[in-house]
């Protein structure tokens, strides 16, 4: 169980290094493109397996995702990746907080919860409010 832990912790600081490694110029074009193409998968919300199918459906995250970050990371140059590990790392350990970003995502979601409330309203008030 210890050695599963430490694996999704190294899993954790090999994807901000493929986050990293697809905006880099010294990594090769083809190492970019497929780094964009993990990172766009496995923050997507969309799989190829839905999540609510048992079993199967965390299972391509499970397996796709973690072969993607170990193939991108084998097309990077070694200097590269070490550099780039580096900074995954130290990023982490800052653990930057955007308060910018956590502001808009906050009035996003009360800007649908207003919506979905000014929508429903009349539904609502005609339930205690009957003509």
């Amino acid at each position: 169980m210890g050695r599963l832990k430490s694996w999704a912790a190294h899993l954790k600081y090999d994807f901000k290094t493929v986050w990293l490694a697809a905006r880099d110029p010294r990594v090769p074009p083809m190492a970019k493109l497929l780094a964009g193409v993990v990172a766009a998968y496995a923050l997507s919300p969309i799989d190829l397996i839905p999540d609510f199918i048992p079993v199967l459906g965390y299972l391509d995250d499970l397996i796709l995702v973690p072969l993607g970050i170990l193939a991108v990371l084998a097309m990077i140059p070694r200097d590269v990746l070490a550099e780039l590990r580096e900074r995954a790392v130290g990023d982490h350990a800052e653990h930057r907080v955007s308060r910018v970003a956590a502001t808009v995502v906050v009035v996003i979601w009360l800007g649908l919860a207003t919506a979905l409330v000014w929508w429903l309203w009349p539904e609502v008030n005609h339930l205690f409010y009957p003509d």
